[in-house]
């Protein structure tokens, strides 16, 4: 793709802060700033405490999908999971109720300031209502740690794996020797500068990919040619823009055997379009269109806008 001149990037750009229903990633609102381009909108999203390097990468994602249009899907609806932040217990229900009929929820544990106790009782109120259960650490144990987790919380049923369990990729296949859950990795994949390193390692059973960490639907889709395992594709926290593009990649893929982690904007108040509830668990392989009054009500505040404007003039000679 030939890169658009930065005017007109700037010219073609929306920043907006989505209120969220619960705290997550430390969070109650979530900014990204989004591009009205000629082939569709794009969504860069990269999280504040990432410097432009890795920023970067999530730019290219979002100029892709507003520049360049996407590749044509395999499959037009996509199975999701629901996602359980780390709330207590007794809030599980009311989570779950925003992915109806959906079949997997991922939930997340590890969370600093509480305990593994507290993790079995979300997993097991979670387990009490939705058939398959996985649970995302975000890197937040250490092996032993992980492998005392591991057995807590299959202790009441079964887990479908443990996401990211430690930071690291000799940790990551560690655990994976030393515990009978599969072991998925994230943020091994999406913050490594090799991605494939972790499948060589033999460190994980499933790889998750996102689009925007990777640099787009044709670099995710680059990397899971050459992965061997199975594939789950997940958002990372995206506006229903960045949702659109996740589950189009997912539709390009041969097959899905896991359900994808793209339902997250059921953690929103409100989002840029509204909102698509799942069916039977599914939701349609499709790119979104943004409504311009809830762009324009959900605009971020003015300083704000020029803190990602001078995001992306740091990213910008950074982009390959």
């Amino acid at each position: 793709m030939t890169r658009p001149e930065l005017s007109d990037v700037l010219d073609r750009l929306h920043v907006v802060a989505l209120p969220m229903r619960v705290r997550f990633r430390g969070i109650t609102t979530r900014e990204v700033a989004l591009i009205d381009g000629p082939a569709g909108w794009g969504e860069f999203g990269a999280f504040p405490e990432y410097g432009p390097p890795e920023a970067a990468h999530w730019l290219a994602a979002g100029l892709e999908a507003a520049y360049r249009p996407l590749p044509p899907v395999r499959h037009t609806r996509i199975p999701i999971n629901a996602t359980v932040p780390a709330v207590q217990a007794a809030a599980v229900a009311d989570v779950l109720a925003r992915f109806p009929g959906a079949r997997t929820a991922k939930v997340k544990v590890a969370e600093p300031g509480q305990s593994l106790a507290d993790d079995v009782a979300r997993v097991n109120a979670v387990r009490a209502l939705v058939p398959t259960v996985r649970v995302d650490a975000n890197g937040g144990w250490s092996v032993d740690e992980a492998v005392t987790a591991a057995r807590a919380l299959t202790a009441d049923g079964p887990l479908e794996y443990l996401e990211q369990p430690c930071a690291t990729v000799p940790e990551l296949a560690e655990v994976r020797r030393r515990v009978q859950v599969p072991v998925a990795a994230d943020e091994s994949i999406r913050k490594a500068e090799d991605p494939l390193h972790v499948m060589r390692s033999r460190a994980a059973d499933i790889a998750v990919l996102k689009v925007a960490p990777l640099g787009g639907v044709r670099a995710m889709l680059a990397v899971a040619e050459q992965i061997d395992i199975p594939i789950v594709v997940s958002s990372a926290l995206d506006s229903a823009v960045g949702i659109g593009v996740g589950l189009v990649a997912a539709g390009c893929l041969p097959s899905l055997p896991h359900a994808c982690g793209l339902g997250t904007g059921g953690l929103f108040v409100d989002d840029v379009v509204e909102a698509v509830a799942p069916v039977d668990g599914e939701l349609p392989a499709a790119a979104v269109t943004p409504d311009p009054a809830r762009v324009a009500a959900l605009a971020a505040a003015p300083e704000r806008v020029r803190w990602w404007v001078d995001r992306i003039r740091a990213c910008w000679p950074l982009l390959s």
